[in-house]
């Protein structure tokens, strides 16, 4: 079995145990692009996971117009479609929040995080596929969490309780595709996504790095994120 195909298998079992947990109020709807969106995610795990890699880097969880319309974490739509040729059909999920629609590859709202992160590797490399001979772009969790309000919940705001099952299937997915894409760096997009890939890979031949969120609610981040990022990569001597 190569290396797609083992990422994809580990999706698929992913999806089956997250898809039997429940959450608790505030959390009020949750969506799993796995699901939904398994056409585009399964074309992003056929198309560029099917090698090792030298640099993963990891996220949190989906955005509402990012991975939760694309199906590609950090999925910023028009650098999905256009940068990376992918653009599939995408269902909607079991419960839909009014004000969090997901219309897939015809969403006109922008991921602020993705397309900061996907413009900067697109600027920085030829093409996708010269990106992804080295590289490769993951999430920790496959969940969107909402409240009521569709104000957008984290994972690491979650219950002690609800964080307990739904991190060991994230930890165990993320030791299947370190195992399989084999890299000798993992990078943290934030400090939970490191934190987390410190714990779930302790004892594997593995280096951590991290980088700047680039989400709009870090000031740093909006003072200039890509030559925040480049910097913090030639530092720690990733780039």
């Amino acid at each position: 079995m190569n290396e797609s195909a083992q990422l994809i298998k580990a999706a698929e079992s992913l999806t089956k145990i997250v898809n039997c947990q429940t959450f608790a109020n505030p959390v009020s709807y949750v969506y799993n692009p796995l699901q939904y969106a398994w056409k585009p995610h399964r074309h992003y795990l056929h198309t560029y996971g099917n090698s090792r890699k030298k640099i993963v880097f990891m996220g949190m969880n989906p955005g509402p117009w990012g991975m939760a319309q694309t199906g590609v974490p950090f999925g910023e739509v028009s650098l999905v479609r256009d940068w990376m040729g992918i653009e599939e059909p995408v269902d909607i999920p079991f419960l839909e929040h009014p004000k969090r629609p997901v219309v897939g590859f015809a969403c006109e709202k922008s991921e602020v995080s993705g397309r900061r992160l996907w413009g900067l590797f697109s600027e920085r490399f030829d093409s996708a596929d010269a990106f992804f001979a080295d590289h490769f772009v993951l999430n920790y969790c496959p969940l969107v969490f909402m409240e009521e309000s569709a104000r957008n919940r984290t994972p690491d705001k979650l219950p002690a309780s609800e964080k307990a099952a739904l991190f060991t299937a994230c930890d165990e997915h993320l030791r299947t595709c370190i195992r399989t894409l084999d890299p000798e760096w993992i990078v943290g997009v934030g400090e939970f996504a490191q934190k987390r890939a410190q714990e779930a890979l302790a004892g594997l031949d593995i280096r951590h790095g991290k980088v700047l969120h680039p989400s709009p609610a870090s000031p740093a981040a909006n003072r200039g994120w890509a030559e925040a990022a480049v910097k913090q990569l030639a530092e720690q001597g990733i780039w």
